[in-house]
């Protein structure tokens, strides 16, 4: 898809079909009354014969355009004639691209940037264009035989005004650097587990170190892993065929002396539960357990093509969790790199275990910030459902700037408590932890386990178990939270200049 920023008056657009925004009691916006004119009355002829109200979402293809060098009308409504919500401007964005991908039209002109949205600027406006429209135009087709081979959408001109084109061309920039850093992230979750390998994911990290001067991508393998005491992580792939891979991928934007921002992305490819195997439904939905990994890989992609001034570095230990003769066992006792041992009481509760070596492995970069993210428990989708992301940390700073990050960029999060008192669920007779609490406030207690392997640092948990990846007839990975991290990464770059 090809986003551009055009500031020539619509009247003297050429594309396939333009589309602009009616509001409720015949209200204009500024676009669609200057398109009036120049079509000699047609949208409010069309408005007063009721053919659209103006109502939010409404849509209305004009599919003939006399006298003009427009070839067809998106009528978009937008309400009442006030401010937006974000959440509104968004589904009205939504609406217009659903029509435009029936339209079988190769082109079009948005002029959709205009509407006052609460508490947003144009540069936040044009970036939803364009993560809204490639959110709703992304298809995953790699495993198909037949692909449909209908002209897609392939070019989108937003509109807007010549003293506003600086702020547009960096909204414009923001926007394709996160969708693009989301697809890559839902294309790599879509992917089936046995092509998505630890091996695979390791490739990908070298391929984007390829590809941008600035990053770097380093792969560990079984022997050094070992070599480092990861005995929690390395205990996870024991039942797996496949290898595991503690991926780095760094990018360098500034001095370097600079501490760096550290993102840990769980990437569990495949996860059976282990011995304490998983019912059979839905599991083949446990391919999208590496959603934290692929987000990670999308906000360095996102990061080096901002060429953000900030260092950033992702790490993705990577692995399959799988029944196996030589699996980990319930009542196993392991060490983990920092020399803490866990007691194995549910082989399922793996996420915590690759995840707690990948945490002090970090130590090694002198953070200033570690935020891990994973589809960790279950329990988070049934208290917090599919709207926001769990989110959990030692430090109030940090937990506050991912929230103001998140509702920037509309990648909700909720925080929950991390209080002494749950530790109580993680005691072990017999070693310094337990891997799972038991069934009360499981993401909590989850997120305590971490927390102790992640003392030494200002430190945040989110868990996207609800949130990276959609079932049902619409099943497909979603791309969260790269819009939440690279929003984050955004706003620590802006305050250091």
């Amino acid at each position: 898809m090809n986003y551009t920023i055009e500031t020539q008056p619509i009247e003297t657009l050429k594309s396939d079909v333009l589309c602009v925004g009616i509001y409720t009691n015949q209200h204009l916006t500024a676009s669609a009354n200057a398109l009036n004119d120049a079509t000699h009355g047609l949208i409010r002829s069309l408005i007063e014969r009721g053919d659209i109200l103006g109502k939010l979402n409404d849509t209305l293809l004009l599919n003939v355009v006399p006298n003009s060098h427009i070839e067809r009308i998106l009528l978009v409504g937008l309400g009442d004639q006030q401010a937006l919500s974000v959440k509104n401007y968004r589904k009205a964005l939504a609406s217009a691209i659903t029509v435009l991908k029936k339209a079988n039209i190769k082109s079009a002109a948005i002029s959709l940037a205009e509407c006052d949205v609460e508490k947003a600027d144009l540069t936040w406006k044009i970036r939803q264009i364009v993560e809204v429209f490639s959110d709703k135009l992304y298809q995953f087709t790699q495993c198909k035989s037949k692909v449909d081979d209908t002209i897609p959408l392939n070019d989108i001109v937003i509109t807007t005004s010549d003293n506003q084109c600086n702020d547009a061309k960096t909204g414009l920039a923001q926007g394709i650097a996160i969708a693009e850093g989301m697809t890559l992230a839902k294309h790599l979750a879509d992917l089936p587990a046995n092509i998505c390998t630890p091996s695979y994911l390791a490739k990908q990290a070298l391929t984007l170190a390829l590809s941008y001067d600035s990053l770097e991508a380093t792969i560990l393998d079984t022997a050094e892993m070992e070599k480092l005491g990861m005995g929690a992580l390395l205990a996870v792939a024991r039942g797996s065929r496949q290898p595991p891979k503690l991926i780095t991928l760094e990018y360098h934007g500034d001095d370097k002396n600079s501490k760096p921002i550290v993102l840990i992305g769980k990437g569990l490819t495949f996860d059976a539960g282990g011995i304490s195997l998983k019912p059979g439904a839905g599991m083949d939905e446990m391919k999208y357990d590496m959603c934290g990994g692929a987000a990670v890989l999308g906000t360095l992609q996102a990061a080096a093509q901002l060429k953000l001034p900030i260092n950033v570095i992702g790490l993705v230990p990577a692995s399959e969790n799988m029944p196996d003769g030589d699996a980990n066992k319930p009542s196993d006792i392991l060490t983990s790199m920092s020399g803490k041992t866990i007691e194995i009481l549910n082989t399922d509760a793996e996420g915590r275990l690759i995840l707690c070596d990948t945490l002090t492995y970090a130590e090694r970069f002198q953070p200033d910030v570690v935020i891990d993210l994973a589809t960790l428990t279950g329990a988070c989708l049934v208290a917090l459902g599919r709207v926001p992301s769990g989110l959990l940390g030692n430090d109030d700073v940090l937990c506050h700037d991912l929230i103001a990050a998140s509702e920037t960029a509309c990648d909700s999060v909720w925080r929950l408590p991390l209080w002494e008192e749950y530790q109580e669920q993680l005691k072990s007779n017999f070693a310094d932890l337990v891997n799972i609490g038991g069934k009360d406030a499981g993401t909590i207690t989850a997120a305590c386990f971490l927390a102790n392997f992640a003392e030494n640092f200002r430190w945040a948990h989110l868990d996207i178990a609800g949130t990276a990846w959609r079932t049902g007839s619409a099943k497909g990975a979603t791309g969260r939270p790269v819009a939440l991290l690279t929003q984050y990464l955004i706003n620590r770059a802006h305050a250091r200049t």
